[in-house]
């Protein structure tokens, strides 16, 4: 290996596996590079299986990373859900930090790894603990919904977490819990502007943004279509609302794959994470995916030899003080526990058309 360590045994088993793997991603990823990641990938399932671990693989990550060594896959939330039902001792989370601190909130007792400890989150670093508290210290009385995409700190000071999947459905869950008509969503005001056209209740947010969602433009979309006319295109709900009045479609990542797996499009357009496209072509092969994307540099930093290198040594250990972690745990927990919906939820374009205030903070 490049770090000069003895590679563990690889039996036939791994081989073939790696080899179906090449089968379903050969449009993706070329031969020249498969030869580099196919001893990667049986090296790393042959690991799995002498430590007891899994790894949790984001929608954003490479194909060879995502179909090749990923034990369970999707958005945000559905690898927070993983992450609480696992029975392995150690997580590894090929995504970015906050994520692999979510999942070592949800799990204290396993051991929880990033490959790269430099994958972070433009939307995380946006807002601090000390900041959530000064907002609850102006707004008394109002609950505090917290996007995943933040640090434990900060999950630990809010109410409850929600993801671009059930953001709309925590808003309005907690407003009526705590019988008011204004919730603060956190960090991102994206989300928060495209949530708030979706329902009554009125939202403030805070002035984060994706760094990779906030450079789609609506004049990206008009071009698209002027090229690609009968492709449709499919947003996520960071980007702004001017582009998501433009799409056809607009949801979470788990909402665009189920989009494109049931109705199976011709031509499609995911107004997202570069990556995104590549993993569910390999699923979707008689879909032609156009691509003007964005690379996220931070899921970019998790590859396979990283991933190897980390379950090797078992190094780059998440950790998460027991106090912060206990308090960030029942604002997972409350979100996890809503009844997830009968498919993946979508946002009402006519609604999204609709403008609606928010109120920055």
């Amino acid at each position: 290996m490049a770090d000069g360590s003895t590679p563990p045994s690889v039996t036939a088993a791994d081989e073939i596996a790696a080899a179906r793997v090449w089968e379903k991603v050969r449009s993706r990823v070329t031969p020249m590079e498969w030869r580099g990641h196919a001893p990667l990938v049986a090296r790393i399932n042959q690991l799995k299986r002498e430590k007891n671990a899994v790894v949790l693989a984001h929608n954003y990550m490479t194909a060879e990373v995502f179909h090749g060594v990923g034990d369970f896959v999707g958005d945000s939330l559905g690898l927070a859900r993983e992450a609480a039902r696992s029975d392995a001792r150690i997580i590894v989370q090929a995504g970015v930090h906050f994520m692999a601190e979510t999942s070592k909130v949800l799990c204290p007792e396993k051991t929880v790894l990033i490959p790269d400890q430099r994958a972070g989150c433009s939307l995380a670093a946006s807002i601090t603990a000390a900041d959530v508290r000064l907002i609850r210290e102006r707004h008394p009385g109002v609950p505090v919904v917290t996007y995943v995409n933040t640090t434990a700190a900060v999950k630990a000071e809010t109410d409850i977490c929600c993801t671009s999947a059930n953001a709309v459905q925590v808003v309005e869950a907690i407003a009526a819990e705590f019988g008011v008509d204004r919730v603060i969503l956190l960090p991102d005001e994206f989300l928060a502007r495209n949530v708030a056209r979706q329902t009554a209740i009125r939202i403030l947010a805070w002035q984060g943004r994706c760094e990779v969602h906030e450079r789609f433009t609506a004049q990206d979309i008009g071009e698209i279509r002027e090229a690609w006319p009968d492709a449709e295109i499919l947003v996520h709900p960071e980007c702004p609302t001017e582009v998501v009045e433009a799409a056809d479609f607009a949801g979470s990542t788990a909402a665009m794959s189920d989009y494109v797996l049931r109705r199976k499009p011709r031509q499609v357009v995911l107004i997202t994470e570069c990556s995104m496209a590549d993993n569910l072509a390999c699923d979707a092969p008689r879909t032609q995916f156009v691509r003007p994307c964005n690379l996220c540099p931070h899921m970019q930093r998790i590859t396979l030899a990283n991933i190897h290198d980390a379950l090797l040594h078992e190094r780059f250990e998440v950790t998460v003080d027991a106090a912060i972690a206990a308090r960030a745990r029942r604002s997972v927990q409350r979100m996890i526990d809503l009844p997830p919906p009968l498919v993946p939820a979508r946002y009402d374009l006519a609604r999204a058309r609709h403008h609606v205030d928010v109120e920055l903070l």
